[in-house]
């Protein structure tokens, strides 16, 4: 049985190798852990999102670095963000700064191997010179913005914390889209775009798409919670205004997978496609950009080394992988580059030196091929490391404010278990994919995506403006039980270990703000204010 199943692994992968697949990537901002209904609650049901992964393969021990431009550049380029100096921050869109055009990308890689590049929605690797945007880093079309966020109706950008002009930021390629019907609701705008390229795709060549949402980021900081009011209504039962709204924002999100697998499906795209889909950091409960996002019980939001950072959901499917399977071996974000080459059989080398590994064998076998990784930001120094199930933390930021468990433990359910499995089986997704899920693979892996705290009594506290602390993930997920005082040879080990990590660090390639930059400049825009250097 084992040999023949050796074999089939094989024949898959050969087939793969024999024609390129489509990639098709959607990324949510700012999604909390606990916002998607296949964790377990139906508080704010994900249908299309939970079809797509019960048809596919959860990574349920997935993770990214703990901010969107460190999290983007990873992707993009296969590396650790420290080894690229974008380990620190995000990019404002005042600051002269970005991924260095030196690094080459992942579209730039598919181009290479024949496939057409496009993008939809958020950039947000640089744009203060023309050569950081993404038709020059390797995209065939661009629909979106440059910058962190926008408002979801006008889609300007305004820096609340600074003295500048209300700028618009939408841009087709490289020029300033005003040609959007008004009140068109940003996550939509982006659906329909991205289901217009799947439409108009030929297929003489393979298609890599990357849909960068906006949402659930929140929008300016004067009307940052941003919903369709008939959305909002749906979550009446949701009584805090502000999470009910965030919910409004993710059921946006969860039509718009469903649309683009449905897409997909209808233009025959579908059975040649590798689609995956995964938040870029954790939600962010309190502080700037807030959303009450609720990572629980994870420990921690973005901005920050605990679990709640950098452990996000994320799902791949194709039909040629594994169905209805959880995975709880370590991904990094940085692994898609390698992996993605391989399954979708695209025809490129690597000619640089990478962190990310490549997954296959763990996605077809289970086998497990990453033991450790390294989170660091050296200005505002916090950070983590993670070897063997261990996981050091280091460092707080914002003082201690992102420490502890934040954000909504409320399982209310919006639905019962049977419409909720009846809601699932007429979603986009679930209809689009075929055979159909089972009721009892739903289960089961609802079952297994579920995280389970320690249940230890003698629980030791960790207060990192103190020091640094040190947990076993295998045992205490959520990060409650400190036992660097327990395993004080062990915790050295894992200091040394992440002291270690800092030896190839690049400085952060982080500037100070620009005042040419304003708005106001380039008739209320946003918009490279400097020359290529």
């Amino acid at each position: 049985m084992l040999l023949l199943y050796f074999f089939i692994v094989l024949f898959v992968n050969n087939s793969y190798a024999a024609k390129p697949k489509n990639v098709i990537i959607i990324v949510a901002d700012d999604l909390g852990f606990n916002d998607v209904s296949y964790r377990g609650s139906t508080e704010i049901p994900t249908y299309n999102i939970d079809a797509l992964a019960y048809n596919g393969i959860i990574l349920n021990n997935y993770r990214t670095p703990p901010l969107c431009t460190p999290s983007r550049s990873s992707l993009m380029t296969g590396k650790y963000p420290h080894h690229l100096g974008m380990q620190h921050f995000v990019i404002p869109s005042d600051e002269p700064w970005g991924l260095s055009p030196s690094e080459k990308i992942m579209p730039q890689y598919f181009k290479d191997a024949g496939y057409v590049t496009r993008m939809v929605g958020k950039w947000h690797l640089g744009f203060f010179e023309e050569q950081y945007t993404p038709n020059n880093r390797g995209y065939d079309s661009f629909f979106g913005y440059l910058g962190p966020y926008i408002d979801y109706w006008d889609y300007t950008l305004n820096m609340f914390d600074r003295n500048f002009s209300r700028g618009y930021d939408m841009r087709e390629n490289q020029t300033i889209n005003r040609n959007i019907p008004p009140n068109k609701y940003a996550t939509e705008l982006f659906t329909e775009e991205a289901v217009k390229v799947i439409t108009t795709h030929d297929k003489k060549k393979p298609l890599f798409l990357v849909v960068n949402h906006l949402a659930p980021h929140a929008g300016n900081e004067d009307v940052p919670m941003q919903a369709k009011q008939e959305d909002i209504d749906k979550f009446s039962y949701i009584e805090d205004i502000k999470r009910r709204t965030l919910a409004a924002m993710i059921y946006q999100l969860d039509k718009s997978v469903g649309e683009i697998v449905k897409a997909l499906k209808d233009n025959n795209h579908l059975d040649d496609s590798i689609l995956i889909f995964y938040s870029d950091n954790g939600g962010p409960t309190t502080g700037i950009h807030s959303t009450a996002a609720s990572n629980y019980p994870l420990r921690g939001q973005k901005q920050s080394g605990w679990e709640g950072a950098i452990r996000t959901n994320a799902i791949v499917y194709a039909p040629s992988l594994p169905k209805a399977v959880v995975r709880n071996n370590l991904f990094y974000i940085a692994d898609w580059l390698p992996t993605l080459k391989t399954i979708a059989g695209a025809n490129f080398k690597i000619n640089t030196k990478i962190d990310g590994i490549d997954q296959t064998k763990m996605l077809y076998n289970n086998r497990e091929l990453r033991n450790e990784l390294v989170t660091i930001d050296d200005v505002f120094g916090f950070g983590s490391y993670i070897f063997n199930g261990l996981k050091l933390v280091n460092g707080s930021s914002s003082n201690g404010q992102f420490d502890s468990w934040l954000g909504s433990n409320n399982n209310t359910n919006a639905v019962d278990d049977k419409a909720y499995m009846e809601n699932l089986l007429l979603s986009p997704v679930a209809k689009s994919i075929k055979p159909p899920i089972t009721l009892r693979n739903i289960d089961r892996m609802r079952s297994s995506a579920k995280i389970c705290c320690t249940k230890e009594k003698n629980k030791q506290s960790c207060d990192l403006l103190k020091g640094p602390c040190l947990y076993n993930l295998n045992d205490d997920p959520c990060e409650e039980n400190n036992i660097a005082n327990r395993n004080k040879i062990l915790f050295s080990f894992m200091l040394l270990k992440y002291k270690n990590s800092l030896a190839d660090l690049v400085p952060t390639r982080r500037k100070q703000s620009d005042p040419k930059c304003d708005p106001v400049h380039f008739n209320y825009t946003w918009n490279a204010w400097q020359q290529n250097s």
